[in-house]
């Protein structure tokens, strides 16, 4: 069949990912979500997608009560949604309802004693969350390929910095990151995984 020859042309296909979504906490928000199970729920629902009360529960060794009941207070805060196009029947799904978790800083100094406390569990939990995820790749690591064990990294670096340049070096690596986004290989793709990249930068005492 002919084509108008009028016909707009069609805009080239722009595979640019969107931009992430993130959640600022804020003193009520981080008050909902400093809880170590709500943290582990909402961590898995980002990493490995939508799932019921009941899978979660057994991924994480929990009771599906816990998990149902700590997946309604994450809804409440507006963390996790409703999946509709994966529920059937009384069955319920839940995901992310952001990609991240976006910390403010001036939570640390909130006039309210529970806010400061909330954010030092928070933090402290992330920490933790941290360390176990590479201690379970220590333990697995020789399941992997070759190649896997030799594009992986534990490295750390000693620089003198002004806080202003220790800022903009985090901004840099952080962007430089993202950058990759756009280059994730698809579904389809051969080798490829899921690579979680932990990036702690912090001033130490030389005293």
């Amino acid at each position: 069949m002919a084509e108008n020859e009028d016909r707009t042309p069609a805009p080239p296909e722009d595979h640019t990912p969107a931009p992430r979504t993130y959640r600022t906490l804020d003193p009520r928000s981080l008050r909902g979500l400093a809880h170590p199970l709500r943290m582990r729920l909402l961590s898995t629902l980002r990493h490995d997608g939508p799932a019921t009360a009941s899978q979660l529960a057994d991924r994480l060794g929990e009771s599906s009560g816990a998990t149902s009941y700590h997946l309604r207070q994450l809804a409440a805060h507006g963390f996790v949604e409703d999946d509709p196009e994966r529920g059937k029947g009384r069955e319920r799904w839940w995901k992310a309802g952001a990609e991240g978790t976006a910390f403010d800083e001036s939570l640390y100094t909130d006039p309210d004693p529970e806010v400061r406390g909330a954010a030092d569990f928070f933090i402290h939990e992330i920490a933790n969350i941290h360390a176990q995820e590479i201690a379970t790749w220590l333990a697995t690591a020789r399941d992997w390929p070759d190649v896997w064990r030799r594009s992986s990294d534990m490295s750390d670096f000693t620089l003198r910095l002004t806080p202003e340049q220790a800022h903009e070096l985090n901004e840099k690596v952080h962007a430089l990151i993202e950058s990759y986004r756009a280059l994730a290989p698809g579904p389809e793709a051969e080798g490829a995984a899921q690579v979680r990249m932990h990036l702690h930068a912090f001033p130490r005492s030389t005293e």
